[in-house]
């Protein structure tokens, strides 16, 4: 079996229920946080909503270095998360379907000011540093969905408040 053929249910999957999560933000809710060092609820949607992106740089390049010029994605509303969101996606599916074996094991680098932060096969990459990472975030969201009393939907069985 091909490293893709794996990997795409997985994606299809993940990227489905942080959609469903994501469909719960609340706009009004954006500049919401639990703590004072905590993420706003709307710079955390923003987040998730770029992690799909993530796919490209580790697929299309070698290495990344963080010390580059970066702007968070911090929208404004529910419906800008999610075209974000839609559009990275859409974006990402077709490169992980068109990667082959040995692109998937191919090293990867993530950097910071020219120094190695770690190393890895792209494809442990993209289960890590990808999947793994917004699997994370999403996690935290549902925690902030539930502090702010917005219903959390089934992600992997039911929820409190949803059987399905």
């Amino acid at each position: 079996m091909a490293m893709r053929d794996a990997l795409l249910p997985e994606f299809d999957h993940e990227m489905a229920v942080t959609r469903k999560v994501l469909e719960r933000v609340p706009d009004e809710k954006f500049a919401w946080a639990p703590h004072e060092k905590s993420m706003t609820l709307g710079r955390l949607a923003g987040h998730i909503a770029d992690i799909p992106s993530w796919v490209k740089e580790t697929l299309t390049r070698d290495s990344i270095d963080l010390s580059g010029d970066y702007t968070p994605n911090v929208p404004a509303t529910r419906a800008q998360v999610l075209e974000t969101f839609d559009r990275m996606v859409a974006e990402a599916r077709p490169l992980i379907d068109a990667t082959t074996d040995a692109q998937f094991m191919s090293m990867w680098t993530l950097k910071s000011k020219d120094q190695e932060m770690f190393s890895a096969p792209k494809a442990a990459v993209l289960r890590s540093f990808v999947f793994s990472h917004l699997v994370h975030h999403r996690g935290q969201m549902t925690v902030y969905l539930r502090l702010t009393g917005v219903p959390v939907p089934s992600i992997y069985g039911p929820s409190a408040d949803e059987a399905n």
